[in-house]
């Protein structure tokens, strides 16, 4: 594969997980965090200006940042992460019409949740923008 094609792809493929953290914030079934990081390793590799604006933006600029340094999540993310996992999929669960479906949700957050919970934690020691 060439260079200017792989640049492309994970420009394209960059843009697809941010899209998909996106809609994530919003669906229970698709994780932000996940696909914000593969986003963060795609442009790394494919348009350094577009990952540096990613490490720079407000919102998931603090979460990066403490995964590439830490390899773990900030304390309040990580509660409101929790929070609204739990409203999303309880909201699912009784939007859902068949008992399995519902079984298959409340497995399927618990073991989201089993998962989340046990990434490490970094507490904010200052108000610093990688804090906050």
């Amino acid at each position: 594969m060439g260079s200017s094609l792989k640049r492309v792809v994970l420009v394209a493929l960059g843009w697809l997980c941010v899209v998909l953290g996106v809609i994530g914030i919003f669906l229970p079934l698709l994780p932000t965090t996940p696909f914000i990081l593969l986003a963060s390793a795609c442009f790394m590799r494919g348009s350094p200006t577009i990952a540096n604006w990613l490490h720079q933006h407000p919102k998931f600029g603090p979460i990066l940042y403490q995964w590439h340094h830490h390899r773990a999540i900030d304390r309040r993310v990580k509660r409101r992460a929790n929070v609204c996992i739990v409203l999303s999929f309880t909201l699912s669960i009784f939007v859902v019409p068949e008992t399995w479906q519902k079984i298959m949700l409340i497995c399927m957050a618990t073991v989201l949740l089993i998962w989340f919970n046990r990434l490490p934690e970094v507490e904010a020691v200052a108000h610093t923008p990688e804090n906050t």
